[in-house]
């Protein structure tokens, strides 16, 4: 979806008059009343994203055209904690969370950016090498968040800065082709996902004082089996990570299965560049994403996107937040 020139202006100063009032994108004023302010965006934006949700007929869903100014923004940060110079980039924030309750709730992880509900996906020195947003290395295709129950069914992606067309892969599972062996096989729990080093490392933060393990190490020291294909046998949702995943110890019908889906993922891998302004929505029980290598130069000019994660039901992982309004899962 392109946004003509009204469109762009209408939400630009929607987002601008939304900050002025709320103060931030996850002000919780602002969140309190986030359905009702959204619903102020254009029509057809909304149409798109109402539809995207409920027809399931597109695995991702493109917006582009939000003004981006790159003068405006200020440098690319060198961390995602350290604060932006300029105030432009929350004007953007308020955008993407606008956009994420036409699809559900917004919500975060405490082993993520210390629970944040919008991130900064960006390099990092010394991370170089992380499978993370903040790495530069290829990060290797996966379903967001896989190894947890309650994770994400959508991931939004909007461009604040992409000099260097640095892209996106998506790959989604009605395009793959697999024996209906495989595919009986992939729809029973005979696989283990485990958490990412991203989300480890931060539970042994949290938890380093308290002496009681956090849930992701419970998760690392003991998955849960699970299954890769679930849903609708005709069109089933997808739940891989296989950088982190493997199937159960002394499986080979599993781990046959397992490369073949593997296979017929990276075959039908495609790259979608996130450039300023452009919004990517991407279902996150049917289609897997990484990214390409990239150098960074740590100059003020790096890639930089905003990242939100929705999920259609937030009730769902009511025994892993502090209240029924509260949005970080512990």
């Amino acid at each position: 979806m392109d946004l003509d020139a009204a469109e762009a202006a209408a939400l630009d100063e929607l987002s601008r008059s939304v900050l002025r009032d709320h103060g931030a994108s996850s002000a919780p004023s602002l969140l309190d009343d986030l359905s009702l302010v959204a619903h102020r965006m254009p029509p057809r934006l909304i149409r798109e994203l109402r539809r995207f949700r409920t027809a399931e007929e597109a695995s991702c869903l493109v917006v582009r055209g939000l003004p981006v100014d790159d003068r405006r923004l200020g440098p690319t940060p060198l961390d995602w904690r350290e604060p932006p110079r300029e105030p432009e980039s929350e004007v953007h924030e308020v955008f993407l969370t606008l956009a994420t309750a036409h699809l559900g709730d917004i919500f975060g992880w405490s082993t993520l950016q210390n629970g944040r509900l919008v991130h900064d996906v960006l390099p990092v020195p010394s991370h170089e090498n992380d499978q993370s947003g903040h790495g530069t290395v290829e990060l290797a295709w996966h379903t967001e968040d896989g190894f947890h129950p309650y994770r994400c069914d959508y991931l939004l992606l909007l461009g604040l800065r992409n000099h260097d067309a640095v892209p996106t892969g998506v790959a989604g599972v009605d395009e793959v082709v697999l024996s209906d062996g495989h595919r009986e096989v992939l729809s029973q729990p005979r696989f283990l996902i485990r958490p990412d080093t991203e989300h480890l490392r931060h539970a042994r933060t949290l938890t380093a004082d308290r002496g009681s393990p956090h849930a992701v190490q419970l998760m690392e020291d003991e998955p849960e089996p699970c299954a890769v294909l679930f849903g609708h046998p005709d069109r089933p949702y997808l739940r891989i990570d296989p950088a982190f995943m493997s199937p159960l110890p002394g499986d080979p019908e599993a781990a046959a299965a397992l490369e073949a889906l593997t296979a017929e993922l990276q075959r039908n891998l495609t790259d979608v560049v996130v450039s300023p302004g452009d919004l990517l929505v991407i279902d996150n029980y049917r289609v897997v994403h990484g990214r390409a290598a990239f150098k960074a130069r740590f100059d003020g000019t790096d890639r930089w996107l905003k990242k939100a994660v929705v999920t259609r039901d937030l009730r769902k992982s009511r025994a892993h937040r502090k209240s029924p309004a509260e949005r970080v899962l512990l």
